[in-house]
């Protein structure tokens, strides 16, 4: 291991399926506050990696390598002891709980008149403050993009994982969202593995390209 023991690292992964390998990583190092791109297009295997990287079980499929996280290794931790957060494309929020209530939801147990207090510092801090009692199926794909993502940094991950999260917006709006994303990471110094289709998504990070593979 280097010295740089804050970073997520994952080292010689080989991800196979009936014997032949799908994804083969030499190295990846993501430093705090950097975001990691990941492209290919569909089929190519990119959301099979971040399921290896969260801990989820990956059926029909052979993994090895390592991943290391905070200068501890973690692919052989559980999901709920790796403290990485996950940000589907479509946010995922509750759809039978109001704004507040999601959010409320992912913070740690502390007292409730603490939780509360977070969860609205956060909302104010996106401006979003007005939609604390709205459903989700109320908000723009824009307010649902903000609120999940403040909903996963709310849990305080020690990384955090961006699966397509800006497919669904238009052009100008996701321009929009993704540096207000890129900006929120580098805030709470945190590395972070987006995986998207299109190249324009890469900011400022690593990126590695995936071939069709049909994983």
């Amino acid at each position: 291991m280097s010295d740089n023991t804050d970073s997520l690292l994952i080292r010689q992964l080989d991800i196979s399926r009936q014997g032949k390998s799908r994804i083969s990583l030499t190295e990846l190092r993501v430093k705090p506050g950097e975001v990691a791109t990941i492209v290919g297009p569909s089929g190519s295997g990119k959301s099979t990696l971040l399921r290896w990287v969260l801990g989820e079980p990956l059926h029909d499929f052979s993994a090895s390598g390592e991943l290391w996280l905070g200068g501890k290794r973690m692919d052989k931790e559980p999901i709920e002891r790796r403290q990485i957060g996950l940000m589907y494309q479509k946010g995922d929020l509750f759809p039978h709980l109001t704004v507040l209530q999601n959010l409320l939801f992912a913070l740690p147990r502390v007292g409730k008149a603490e939780q509360r207090q977070r969860a609205e510092q956060a909302l104010q801090a996106v401006g979003l403050q007005h939609k604390r009692t709205a459903m989700p199926d109320e908000l723009s794909g824009g307010e649902q993009s903000r609120i999940a993502l403040i909903r996963s940094l709310l849990a305080e991950p020690e990384a955090i994982l961006l699966d397509e999260p800006f497919s669904a917006l238009d052009t100008q709006l996701r321009r929009h969202i993704r540096e207000w994303t890129f900006a929120q990471i580098k805030q709470r110094n945190i590395p972070a593995i987006l995986v998207t289709h299109d190249a324009a998504d890469h900011g400022q990070g690593p990126l590695v390209e995936l071939g069709e593979t049909h994983v």
